[in-house]
């Protein structure tokens, strides 16, 4: 039994997201949003180093020693499986470990709107979930993935670097394909999804422009993609998206995400009211005559007022939501305050929902 299993235990047990390690420090867990100690005795190290390697691959370690850093799976017993990020700093090797629940969990488990079920049906286009490092997009795309198996017999194909969610089949049929082991990278892996007759391909991170390009490329030809963009709203994914790219290519690109675009969803995650757990909070754009228009005409600031108007569509702000949990008491005005993009805006709005509590956070 590896060294570190004591840890992942622990972390598992206390319904933690992250363990990291690091010389110098002791074991840190990531629960609820915030990073704790599981010990307080310092991790050593020259005997992290040795524990960490216990895991590798004699490939792995190679990677590790050419590139300094690695990205890899780990399943951990029958519980759970790890997305694990090996890196170099002063006080030598380091890791953090995020955890993959074992079972993937339903759209509807998770709390997610309607509006992410008619998305997973599409038969086309490109569906961008988005948010920072940590807020859940992995989960929330393995969601819809697992809703599509379970409805449409079909041919899935995920690119992802490393593999998380592992999907049984069930309806469809499933490749998964990890960056690295099955093929070169990401470009060749999904101009391969091209030729591989897929319906669906989900595609774990957008990072550069030939990526991003042969996605548009890919959804505009009847394939359903999928994909994680790491920006915090609507308007600001199209307009990274878009600025990736030399100036000249622009107008192709917008024209390529009017026609491909179907939804955008950006998340965060917010600790709960009880503190006990976190909650999703989602912002939602969906594809539309008026969308595409505005994209193909770069006027996306004008997307938040589209969003507001659009709610018989599913579409909604990340003000909007934050405003529908603090509503139900699922989480406090401190924290949806801090969320908010328009705080000036939001402020009013907590003075209205809950007037209580309007005098206390000034």
């Amino acid at each position: 039994m590896p060294k570190i299993d004591g840890l992942f235990d622990e972390v598992v047990k206390r319904g933690g997201s992250d363990l990291h390690l690091a010389g110098g420090y002791p074991p840190l867990a990531r629960i609820r949003g915030d990073l704790v100690p599981l010990r307080e005795a310092v991790v050593d190290g020259a005997e992290l180093e040795e524990v960490l390697l216990e895991l590798l691959t004699p490939a792995q370690r190679a990677r590790l020693q050419a590139d300094l850093d690695l990205d890899f799976a780990h399943t951990h017993k029958t519980m759970a499986r790890f997305r694990a990020n090996y890196f170099n700093k002063s006080s030598g090797l380091a890791a953090v470990f995020r955890l993959v629940p074992g079972r993937v969990l339903t759209l509807a488990e998770l709390g997610c709107p309607e509006v992410l079920w008619r998305l997973a049906d599409r038969r086309s286009g490109l569906v961008l979930v988005t948010g920072p490092t940590g807020s859940g997009k992995s989960t929330t795309l393995a969601a819809m993935v697992d809703h599509i198996n379970k409805t449409r017999a079909c041919h899935i194909v995920t690119i992802e670097d490393p593999i998380e969610f592992v999907h049984e089949p069930l309806r469809a049929q499933i490749t998964h394909r990890e960056v690295g082991v099955h093929a070169p990278s990401f470009v060749s892996a999904i101009r391969s999804a091209g030729r591989e007759n897929s319906d669906v391909v989900l595609i774990s991170e957008l990072r550069t422009p030939e990526t991003m390009k042969l996605a548009l490329s890919l959804a505009s030809q009847g394939v359903l993609v999928f994909a994680t963009v790491q920006t915090n709203g609507a308007a600001s994914t199209i307009d990274r998206i878009v600025d990736s790219f030399p100036a000249d290519e622009q107008p192709q690109v917008r024209g390529m995400l009017a026609e491909s675009l179907v939804g955008l969803v950006a998340q965060q995650l917010i600790r709960t009211a009880d503190g006990k757990g976190r909650v999703a909070v989602h912002e939602i754009l969906v594809g539309s005559g008026a969308v595409s228009a505005l994209v193909r005409e770069n006027k996306t600031a004008q997307l938040t007022n589209v969003m507001q108007s659009g709610q018989a569509q599913g579409m909604q702000t990340m003000d909007m939501a934050l405003e529908r949990l603090l509503t139900q008491n699922r989480i406090g005005a401190e924290d949806a305050l801090d969320r908010a993009v328009d705080r000036e805006g939001f402020a009013q709005v907590i003075a209205r929902v809950r007037p209580d509590l309007a005098e206390i956070l000034g």
